[in-house]
């Protein structure tokens, strides 16, 4: 028996959320033992992170004209959703601050690595050329931020 069009889809879709589940699960292990936050607390704000990031790659999926990638729906989802006059806004913050985000990081990142370790005859293409953009881009981030924090810091009267 044939698989219809949209099975593919739909498989793409569950195999994204199983990936957004376990990195969620990675992040709440990741904050009890790097922040201390126990598990039970930050499972509200996390829900609430897979429900964005679903949402936004369901937006994805039935926007393919529009060539714009999950994350973007997802973090416009969030700031819109976070708005202060918007009625969700207090209710999400309230949740989600017991999610540290610099531990969200890690998973996001060793899936990052890993999706990158799968390209590496790409990568081998492009040579030389990577390690120039790799190298203007980590000194232009680091220049970039350091002149955010400096003009922030004299503003507050810091330094």
């Amino acid at each position: 028996m044939a698989e219809s069009a949209s099975a593919p889809k739909a498989r793409l879709i569950v195999n994204q959320f199983k990936a957004i589940l376990i990195s969620c699960i990675l992040i709440l292990i990741g904050q009890q033992i790097g922040f201390k936050i126990p598990i039970i607390k930050a499972i509200p704000g996390m829900l609430i992170v897979l429900l964005i990031c679903i949402v936004a790659i369901l937006i994805k999926d039935f926007t393919p004209r529009l060539k714009f990638p999950a994350f973007a729906w997802a973090s416009l989802l969030a700031l819109l959703l976070t708005m202060p006059f918007v009625p969700t806004s207090k209710f999400i913050l309230e949740y989600t601050n017991s999610v540290n985000f610099l531990g969200t990081t890690t998973p996001i990142l060793a899936f990052a690595g890993i999706a990158v370790g799968t390209q590496v005859d790409r990568l081998k293409q492009l040579s030389w050329k990577l390690v120039v953009v790799a190298f203007a881009v980590f000194l232009g981030t680091f220049f970039g931020s350091a002149v955010v924090a400096e003009i922030v810091l004299k503003i507050q009267g810091l330094i």
